[in-house]
């Protein structure tokens, strides 16, 4: 009988482990086949609370919804529809100028096909983060997350997450924040399950 995720990095890893014990996550991620929406998201969620993020996103949804564009916030603008859309407006529901611009730019490489979101799961996760960091406002940080939960990517650990730092520095008992090579020698044992790792160390802080 194969063995678990959870309990492979249990083993490898008894500190993850107890943390593990405590804490209930649905391990069976599927990948987010909305690709163009889900980075727009991630765009609108840069530096913002989880609950700021979800209101703005829902408003922005909804702009397009009332402008005909979209029948139902179920549904998502299309890259030329978010070209079409007035910088005043998009402002309006919530998205700094800088946002507007960043949204703007990957609907048209998009558009253009510069960025080829439906090529993006052939692609390595090193080949992913580079193609997707050609548009402004996506840097390496969004590039992980998108690996880790839109293509559901199993191995990926991002060191440039304040919270996983965070976790790592609680869990691990490190009096200062630990260097990238501490982080490294830790991560390195969970391979290949990084991934749902992470989202241990996540729930980790939520649990405090």
């Amino acid at each position: 009988m194969k063995m678990s995720p959870a309990k492979h990095l249990s083993l490898v890893d008894p500190i993850l482990g107890a943390a593990i014990s405590q804490i209930k996550i649905d391990e069976n991620r599927k990948p987010n086949k909305n690709h163009f929406r889900s980075l727009v998201e991630s765009i609108v969620s840069q530096q913002l609370s989880v609950k700021a993020s979800d209101t703005i996103f829902a408003r922005f949804v909804e702009l397009f919804v009332k402008s005909g564009a979209i029948k139902t916030a179920r549904s998502f603008p299309k890259p030329d529809q978010i070209l079409k859309m007035s910088d005043a407006r998009l402002r309006k529901v919530g998205l700094s100028g800088s946002k507007v611009k960043y949204i703007k730019d990957l609907a048209k490489k998009v558009h253009q096909k510069e960025v080829q979101l439906n090529r993006l799961h052939k692609m390595s996760d090193e080949e992913v983060i580079e193609h997707l960091v050609q548009v402004k406002g996506i840097g390496r940080w969004t590039g992980e997350m998108f690996l880790m939960f839109s293509l559901a990517r199993p191995d990926i650990f991002s060191h440039g997450d304040l919270g996983l730092r965070n976790a790592i520095k609680k869990l691990y008992g490190f009096k200062d924040a630990p260097t990238p090579k501490q982080i490294e020698k830790i991560v390195v044992k969970w391979s290949p399950y990084r991934t749902l790792a992470s989202r241990y160390l996540w729930r980790s802080l939520d649990n405090e």
